[in-house]
C-alpha cells in the first residue's frame, strides 16, 4: 500500500532535542533556574514537533510571567477629608488599646513562667508502603526498571525514555524505546542513564520508523523487565500511568485514564519518515523526553509506548509544545511484536495489501487510485478482486474515512491475517476478504 504523506499540524512526538544543561541533560526551553520567572521559550520547530491534522482551535495565551517587583497598587477612590480623618482617629485609638492589651497579656504570661515538664505527642510510625494497584505501588515497582536516554547525534542532543525488555542471554539487556527518541544517532551516540544514576553506553540493535519502535542494547545483567499486559484487553476509562524522563526530568510518574481506543496517529515531516499508529489515547501527562516510555495498567504491567501528544498551534505557526491531555501510546501487543523482530533480524515486517490510495478524493471512505497499476499484480489486494476506482468504507466492520485509517488498520495486524474489506464498486457493495501480506 502506498503511504500518504502525513497530515498538517496537530501531533508532536514527545523526544526532548536542545543543548546539553549543567548535568548532562538536554532542555532548550527550561531556564538556568527552573524556578526563576522567564519567557516562555519554543523549543526547535523540527526538534520534537512533526506536523500534522490542523488543531482547528486558537493557542491560548501563556500566562504572564510572575513580576518579583510588582507595581504600587492604584490609589483607592479619595472620600471626603472628614472620613478620612475620622479612619485615622479610629486607627489612633486601636493601636493605643491593643498596645495595652497587649502588655497586659505579656506580664501575665511572664507572671506564669514557662512548663518544662510539656513535650509534644510524637508522630505515629509511618510506613512506606502502599497497597497494591495505587499510583504510588504501581511507581515504585516500575521506575527502577525505566531508563533515561541521552543522545547525542549529528543535529545535536535530545533526551528520551525507555524501559527494560528482557535479558540477551550473553550478558546484557534489552531496552525498548521510540525510533524518533535514537534515530540519526551516532554509533556511540546513546547513554542509557538508570534509576539508580549509574550510566552505561547503549548499542541500537534495531529500529523501524514506521512503528516507531527501537531496541536498544546495553551491557548490564542486574536488570528486571517489565512485564507486558494485552493491550487488547484495554477499555476505555481504564486507569493507567506514564513513566518517563519529561524534559530530562528523570523518574517521573503521572496517571491518567484511557480516553479512547484504535486512535489513527501518523507522525514524521515525509512519507519515508512516517510512523503509522493505531493508538492507545490517554490524559495523563506526557511531555517532550517521555518517549518511549511505559503506559502501565492497573497491575503495573505494560499496556503502551508513548510515543506523540496533540499539540495548539502557536500565534506564529509554530507548536505549543507539553502536555494538553491528548497523548498517544503504541499498544503492547504491536510493541512487543515488533521488538521481537527487530531483536531476531534488526528489522521489522510490515503486513500490507499493495495498493495505492487516493490522497485527493474527498468522498465517502478511501479510494484505491484509479489507475491500473495501483493495484499491484499478484499482490494480496489483486488476488481478492480489489480494483483500480473501487472505494473501501470499512475494515471488519470498522468505518474508515482517510488513507491513514485504513494504513494503520492493516499495519496493527500481522501477515497472514485475514481482514475483509466492505467495497463500494459502481452501484453496489461488496465484502472482500483479503489476506494480508508482509512487505518487501
Amino acid at each position: 500500500m502506498s503511504t500518504p504523506p502525513p497530515p498538517g499540524d496537530g501531533w508532536s512526538r514527545p523526544r526532548h532535542d536542545g543543548p546539553d544543561q549543567p548535568g548532562g541533560w538536554a532542555d532548550p526551553a527550561a531556564p538556568a533556574d527552573p524556578w526563576a520567572p522567564q519567557r516562555p521559550q519554543q523549543p526547535p520547530a523540527d526538534a520534537w514537533w512533526q506536523p500534522q491534522h490542523p488543531a482547528g482551535h486558537d493557542a491560548f495565551p501563556p500566562p504572564a510571567p510572575h513580576d518579583p517587583h510588582p507595581p504600587a497598587p492604584a490609589p483607592a477612590r479619595r472620600g471626603s477629608p472628614a472620613r478620612w480623618i475620622g479612619a485615622g482617629s479610629l486607627a489612633l485609638v486601636l493601636g493605643v488599646a491593643g498596645g495595652f492589651a497587649g502588655g497586659l497579656l505579656q506580664d501575665e504570661l511572664a507572671d506564669r513562667g514557662t512548663n518544662p515538664s510539656v513535650s509534644l505527642p510524637s508522630p505515629s510510625a509511618g510506613s512506606t508502603q502502599r497497597p497494591a494497584g495505587t499510583v504510588a505501588a504501581i511507581a515504585a515497582a516500575a521506575l527502577p526498571s525505566v531508563v533515561a536516554l541521552q543522545v547525542q547525534g549529528q543535529e545535536g542532543s535530545g533526551t528520551g525514555s525507555g524501559f527494560v525488555l528482557d535479558a540477551t542471554g550473553d550478558g546484557g539487556t534489552f531496552v525498548l524505546t521510540n525510533d524518533h527518541v535514537v534515530a540519526g544517532a551516532y554509533r556511540d551516540g546513546v547513554v542509557v542513564v538508570f534509576q539508580d544514576g549509574r550510566q552505561a553506553p547503549g548499542t541500537v540493535v534495531g529500529a523501524d520508523t514506521s512503528y516507531d519502535l527501537a531496541v536498544v542494547r546495553v551491557e548490564r545483567t542486574d536488570l528486571t523487565a517489565l512485564p507486558f499486559g494485552d493491550s487488547d484487553a484495554v477499555v476505555v476509562g481504564d486507569p493507567v500511568v506514564a513513566v518517563g524522563a519529561p524534559l530530562g526530568l528523570q523518574g517521573t510518574v503521572t496517571e491518567g485514564i484511557v480516553s479512547a481506543l484504535n486512535r489513527p496517529v501518523t507522525a514524521g515531516e515525509s512519507a519515508s519518515d512516517a510512523s503509522y499508529i493505531q493508538a492507545i489515547q490517554t490524559d495523563a501527562a506526557i511531555n517532550p523526553g517521555n518517549s518511549g516510555g511505559p503506559l502501565l495498567n492497573s497491575a503495573g504491567q505494560v499496556i503502551g509506548i508513548n510515543s506523540a501528544i496533540a499539540a495548539l498551534p502557536g500565534a506564529d505557526g509554530q507548536a505549543a509544545s507539553g502536555s494538553i491531555g491528548l497523548g498517544f501510546s503504541i499498544p503492547s501487543e504491536q510493541a512487543r511484536r515488533t521488538a521481537e523482530q527487530l531483536i531476531r533480524t534488526g528489522r521489522a515486517v510490515h503486513p500490507v495489501i499493495k495498493v495505492s490510495l487516493d490522497r485527493t478524493y474527498e468522498g465517502q471512505g478511501v479510494r484505491i487510485v484509479d489507475e491500473a497499476e495501483a493495484v499491484e499484480p499478484g499482490g494480496p489486494g489483486d488476488r481478492a478482486g480489489l480494483r483500480p476506482g473501487d472505494v473501501v468504507l470499512s475494515i471488519d466492520g470498522r468505518p474508515v474515512t482517510e488513507p491513514a485509517e485504513l494504513i494503520v488498520d492493516i499495519r496493527a495486524r500481522e501477515p497472514g491475517d485475514v481482514v475483509t474489506l466492505s467495497v463500494r464498486r459502481g452501484g453496489e457493495t461488496v465484502d472482500v476478504p483479503v489476506t494480508l501480506e508482509a512487505d518487501g
